[in-house]
């Protein structure tokens, strides 16, 4: 195994050299007689090395495909520069996910830690305003006063406690009998879920539409066209030749020029399957083979519970806000003139620290809670302009799946209004992406509208589809079993 793993690194490394020896594009003949390696050896490793250089092909009259590296041989994934890459992408991994754990608790332990402090100071605050009130009659109307503003924050307090959704489930409580089976979220991954969301919907979308490509391989034996790449991906085509390129390499696919000089790629090895059957192909069918990016939501919580957090929040923010006011109004000496609240919280810390607490009641009482009040905001806000972003590229990479695939299957007399659903700004971005790969003529109908044939994609289908025709299906037969190790 290794000396065979030796022996095709050479090979692979001869290539590179017979590649890099050629000032202007080489065919694989051209690589073979450099090389003086097998020519089947070269067909199999000069996919490797156009994935990896980035290369550019180009057919000829005569059929010929051609390779040229005109962004030179730095490689993708070799070298100090890719392996930097790698391990720092690893490490951000790894790091991004602790944190986020530790992150989870934090904010939870932030929020709720806080309200519940505050909310102890606030009642606290009345009982004990009321034993005041019951003492002194000159000062009464001062207590009094103190007294209402403690009571108004109590009123908040047990408002939160009897109706908001923190203990509730996904769903209102009215579902909790009919639905019993729908699991409680978490307290902590519930204001996640309103800070950061419940990430991205569409995690493992690639290797799904990887297995669409696969299927659609399959079903057309072997033999795909970059247009039809281009449909199924949801690429561009500047970025569907990159791809479909180290498609090649991942399933051992090569490109191949029809008589005409059409290009298409072909993977022989996808159809030696137990499970192939000789079967017309199909060509491409929008029902099964178009799946589409979800839409990512800001969070998966009732409104009502993201209400209350917001709720909770803001009477953090105001404690904090009140603590800092009171600090930089009071100083450092506590006086008959002092808010009555703060001067509860320093006699208290006074009773369980040694030194003067009036340094720290600004700080943690006021600052922390303030900033991270402004922080647990923040960071939604943010999240809110680049979620919409995101959805916007992936609702035009979705329209841009179904308007290819309008024009591949009537590529004569395309017009905007049977283009689907989308606004005339993606239909006419879209069509100049299909414009890069085949220009299409443009006239105007009895109504001024631009009409576009895109005759070269007419071509390409029915070329496309005598290819498919002429291979053979009986060559991917793996036959009957002629051995088995159970008997």
């Amino acid at each position: 195994m290794n000396n065979y793993k030796n022996h095709n690194t050479k090979a692979y490394n001869k290539i590179i050299k017979a590649f890099k020896s050629k000032k202007n594009a080489a065919t694989i003949a051209d690589i073979a007689a450099s090389s003086a390696l097998p020519l089947s050896t070269v067909k199999n490793l000069v996919p490797k090395a156009a994935d990896e250089y980035s290369a550019r092909l180009e057919v000829t009259e005569s059929g010929e495909i051609l390779y040229s590296f005109p962004l030179g041989f730095t490689s993708r994934y070799r070298g100090l520069l890719p392996f930097i890459k790698r391990v720092t992408e690893k490490f951000i991994h790894i790091s991004l996910k602790t944190s986020i754990v530790l992150f989870k608790f934090w904010i939870m332990i932030m929020l709720m830690g806080y309200f519940l402090l505050f909310m102890i100071i606030a009642l606290a605050s009345i009982f004990l305003s009321m034993a005041a009130s019951s003492g002194k009659n000159n000062s009464r109307r001062g207590s009094s006063g103190n007294m209402a503003f403690s009571m108004s924050f109590f009123n908040m307090i047990m408002r939160l406690w009897f109706y908001s959704e923190l203990t509730k489930s996904h769903t209102h409580r009215r579902h909790i009998y009919t639905e019993p089976s729908i699991p409680k979220k978490p307290l902590h991954k519930a204001i996640f879920s309103f800070v950061f969301g419940d990430g991205d919907p569409n995690v493992g979308w690639e290797e799904e539409n990887k297995k669409i490509l696969l299927k659609y391989l399959k079903e057309n034996r072997g033999v795909i066209s970059l247009p039809e790449f281009m449909i199924i991906s949801g690429l561009d085509p500047q970025e569907a030749e990159r791809a479909i390129t180290a498609f090649c390499v991942e399933f051992n696919g090569s490109p191949e020029a029809t008589e005409d000089g059409t290009v298409v790629y072909c993977f022989d090895d996808i159809l030696l399957s137990s499970e192939y059957t000789n079967k017309k192909p199909q060509g491409l069918n929008k029902a099964t083979l178009l799946i589409y990016k979800t839409k990512e939501d800001f969070s998966s919580n009732p409104e009502k519970m993201n209400f209350w957090f917001n709720v909770i929040n803001a009477f953090n923010l105001v404690f904090g806000m009140y603590f800092l006011y009171s600090a930089a109004s009071i100083g450092n000496i506590i006086t008959e003139q002092s808010s009555y609240i703060y001067s509860l919280v320093y006699v208290f810390l006074l009773m369980f620290v040694n030194i003067n607490p009036l340094p720290l009641i600004p700080i943690v009482l006021g600052i922390i809670p303030l900033l991270f009040s402004v922080l647990f905001w923040l960071i939604p806000i943010l999240r809110k302009q680049y979620l919409h972003k995101k959805n916007k590229i992936s609702n035009f990479e979705n329209s841009r799946k179904l308007i290819f695939f309008k024009i591949w299957d009537t590529p004569i007399s395309v017009k905007k209004k049977n283009l689907g659903e989308a606004n005339d700004n993606t239909k006419d971005k879209v069509i100049k992406e299909m414009g890069y790969y085949c220009i299409p003529e443009i006239t105007l109908d009895e109504n001024n509208n631009e009409v576009y044939d895109f005759i070269e994609l007419e071509r390409e289908k029915h070329v496309l589809e005598k290819f498919r025709l002429s291979v053979d299906p009986d060559k991917f037969s793996i036959g009957t079993t002629v051995f088995d190790s159970g008997e």
